[in-house]
């Protein structure tokens, strides 16, 4: 089985592993497309297996990433995934180690990536990236670290930008979320009409620049929800499930009209 690269001319007509199969996120798929050839003009790769499968990376130079970290001549691995039947058959390692190559050709200093202080939905598994020869160099509120793997001694250590855990004054439901992800852009409507169905504020930003993006007040720029200003999570999650998550967090802190 061999990695492919994706490229401005192959996309189009080649899958790109997120949501793979998923008829109700074909929308979202075709953003998540023109987002990734955008960034190819800025430096990013798209790996992935050259199979019908959830196996690929997604990486480009920090200082293009969208997320508001610190890492200047680093590498920002995007999103790295290996599901199912795939697993524990070397392709992680074989796509961090091209990723790992690419940037000492471009003559980087290392390679960064945000994962979980734990195991969550949509964050990589710290263990395999600590096992890989990462560090954690920064923590950000409630649970997000920032590893990085560097090679060039006189690096800098990257960090984040800003840490935030409360959004003004805002009531209700609030939402950032961008186009990396195509799980992202399709449940945002399902999303809001259980908010509306309870009577709830609802607020959704769509932040679509890099600038945008390195000064969000969320440090997982994919998805990020918070209720009544306080951030709940960054897990993408059901309708269903945001109706329960939802209808506990109301019962915790009503919300005062």
């Amino acid at each position: 089985m061999r990695i492919v690269q994706l490229t401005k001319n192959t996309i189009e007509s080649e899958h790109i592993c997120c949501a793979l199969g998923a008829k109700q996120y074909e929308n979202a798929v075709r953003e998540k497309k023109k987002w990734l050839r955008e960034r190819m003009d800025e430096g990013l790769v798209f790996s992935r297996l050259d199979e019908r499968a959830k196996v690929f990376i997604e990486y480009l130079p920090a200082e293009m990433a969208w997320v508001p970290i610190k890492a200047p001549n680093y590498m920002y691995i995007n999103c790295l995934w290996v599901s199912g039947r795939y697993k524990n058959n070397g392709f992680a390692k074989q796509l961090l180690s091209d990723c790992k190559e690419d940037a000492m050709n471009r003559g980087m200093d290392g390679i960064v990536h945000i994962v979980g202080q734990k195991k969550f939905p949509y964050l990589s598994d710290k263990q395999f990236f600590e096992h890989m020869g990462f560090e954690t160099v920064d923590q950000a509120a409630p649970y997000f670290q920032l590893m990085a793997l560097k090679w060039n001694e006189h690096g800098v250590i990257p960090s984040f930008n800003n840490q935030v855990k409360k959004l003004s004054d805002d009531k209700g439901v609030t939402i950032y979320y961008t186009a990396q992800c195509p799980f992202a852009v399709g449940i945002i409507d399902e999303l809001k009409k259980v908010a509306e169905s309870k009577d709830v504020s609802y607020k959704s930003f769509q932040i679509t620049t890099k600038d945008e993006a390195q000064n969000s007040p969320i440090v997982w720029t994919t998805f990020g929800l918070f209720y009544n200003g306080e951030f709940i999570t960054h897990e993408i999650i059901s309708a269903n499930k945001f109706e329960k998550l939802l209808t506990k967090l109301i019962e915790e802190d009503p919300i005062q009209i």
